[in-house]
């Protein structure tokens, strides 16, 4: 997996703080935006605090991500508020091989890592029969699996990423999509670390919201986030 922050709204924090203050001041738009940076972090303290949330919709966060499974990519768009252009299986012919992500329970066991490799296989031949046979590719793709490697840029504006690592963070995320989230934490947190200062799941700051489904490891968690 190769996560890239490829862009993002220049100077995210101080845009989201002036947002902030125009909601409560009679100043220009221009003076908002010059404030000092202890005032700014005390604003975006509260901000954070309070839920005013919506102000963290005025900056976004651009991703180029390679090397994840179609499986996890399906999860990936279910956040809709978010902005996607995924490589195309119409467009893009896997004829001379398509790479498969090979999940660690199966590649740690070697019996089943050869049942795995055989299948694969399997579906390669299928799918370049079908090519020569004519079929075009967006057809022939149906026989491609979910292993498949996708590669895609997504965008998401700071509260969406919020509600994402929340989610997508949590030990009991399935683990391509965690190791996803967690990379992009890394990536967003030197670029506006006060906005992602508290980013994960809801158990660093609380009591575990999944209830009886909880991973029972609140502190080990906890402690993983204090040393991201």
């Amino acid at each position: 997996m190769l996560v890239q922050l490829l862009t993002h709204t220049p100077e995210p924090e101080r845009l989201v703080a002036a947002a902030a203050r125009l909601c409560y001041s009679a100043s220009s738009v221009e003076e908002l935006l010059q404030h000092d940076s202890a005032r700014r972090e005390a604003l975006l303290a509260k901000i954070l605090s309070v839920g005013h949330l919506s102000t963290l919709e005025h900056v976004s966060f651009t991703f180029g991500v390679e090397g994840v499974s179609r499986a996890c990519s399906h999860q990936l768009v279910r956040h809709r508020l978010a902005s996607y252009s995924q490589q195309s299986q119409r467009y893009v012919s896997h004829k001379d091989r398509f790479a498969a992500v090979i999940p660690p329970s199966i590649a740690g066991r070697p019996e089943l890592l050869a049942v795995f490799e055989a299948a694969m296989d399997q579906a390669h031949r299928v799918y370049g029969e079908l090519m020569e046979a004519g079929v075009p590719a967006e057809d022939a793709r149906f026989v491609l699996p979910n292993a498949a490697e996708t590669k895609l840029v997504m965008t998401m504006n700071a509260r969406e990423l919020l509600h994402f690592f929340a989610l997508r963070c949590c030990r009991r995320a399935q683990w391509e999509i965690r190791a996803l989230a967690m990379e992009m934490l890394r990536l967003v947190r030197p670029a506006a670390p006060r906005l992602f200062e508290v980013a994960g799941p809801g158990c660093l700051h609380g009591a575990c919201p999944e209830g009886a489904m909880t991973c029972g490891h609140a502190e080990d968690v906890r402690k993983e986030f204090a040393d991201l």
